[in-house]
């Protein structure tokens, strides 16, 4: 049989680089991650069974383009449609494609690189949701959950700032006034958390008397651009929600004041 690297470059070209890497081949891609890395895959015979790897490559540069170390609910999910779209297997953190015979090497070569170009390529997709899409959904989801509600309420603060507070809901036990926070970039979170927290503040006066208001901060959480201190920031005026878990946000608009 020839050896892989022969039969990557009879089948695939001389685009696809391999040299040795300590218990694997290491085959060098022309294919990049978004920020110009290249696409490394690694290849070990393990006595004629040939398997393929990125060895965790691409999780790990996803990874490191957030501020957690967690992926959310919806990340995961679509990572997990990727890998099963493209026949590849998730094991550990690591892109997995078991080779059965070694014709099929440069088809598996392929699918994994798709892969990891796919699940990259997931973080500018997901950056570009704009907010507005979101405080949709959070419109739909209160209405399917029949909790009243008035969308984008002008309320005086007592400075005298009009702010404008992305829904006031109603139930029989409470009112709330609750702020989506959402983006894609991890620069601006803080700059929004500040303003959520500027905003409780200037309404504070609004959780006294016959009238009681509860203050709910929903974060967006299908980008992991949130720190524990913006969290805990939010958490000092308001009450905090993930998107993420949805059944949570509507118990706490529910619970008795």
């Amino acid at each position: 049989m020839s050896s892989p690297c022969a039969l990557i470059a009879q089948q695939v070209g001389e685009l696809f680089v391999c040299t040795p890497h300590q218990r694997y081949t290491r085959i060098r891609t022309p294919y990049l991650y978004p920020d110009g890395d290249v696409i490394d895959l690694f290849l070990r015979d393990n006595e004629g069974i040939l398997t393929l790897t990125d060895l965790g490559e691409t999780l790990r540069w996803f990874r490191m383009q957030t501020t957690s170390l967690r992926r959310s609910p919806r990340q995961r999910q679509i990572i997990e449609d990727i890998c099963l779209n493209h026949g590849v297997e998730l094991f550990k953190g690591m892109l997995v494609l078991r080779v059965d015979r070694p014709e099929n090497l440069s088809q598996a070569v392929m699918k994994i690189s798709q892969a990891a170009l796919r699940v990259s390529d997931l973080w500018f997709s997901l950056r570009n949701r704009a907010v507005q899409s979101i405080t949709d959904e959070v419109a739909e989801f209160l209405t399917e959950r029949e909790i009243r509600y008035e969308r984008a309420e002008k309320i005086p603060g007592r400075s005298g700032r009009i702010w404008s507070v992305d829904f006031h809901t109603w139930t029989p036990n409470r009112s709330s006034l609750v702020y989506v926070l959402s983006t894609g970039s991890r620069a601006s979170a803080r700059s929004i958390v500040e303003h959520v927290v500027a905003s409780w503040y200037d309404l504070s006066h609004m959780k006294a008397g016959p009238q009681v208001l509860s203050f709910v901060s929903l974060f967006d959480d299908t980008l992991d651009v949130w720190s524990d201190e913006d969290l805990r920031l939010a958490g000092g005026l308001s009450q905090t929600a993930m998107w993420s878990r949805p059944d949570e946000f509507e118990a706490t608009l529910k619970a008795a004041a």
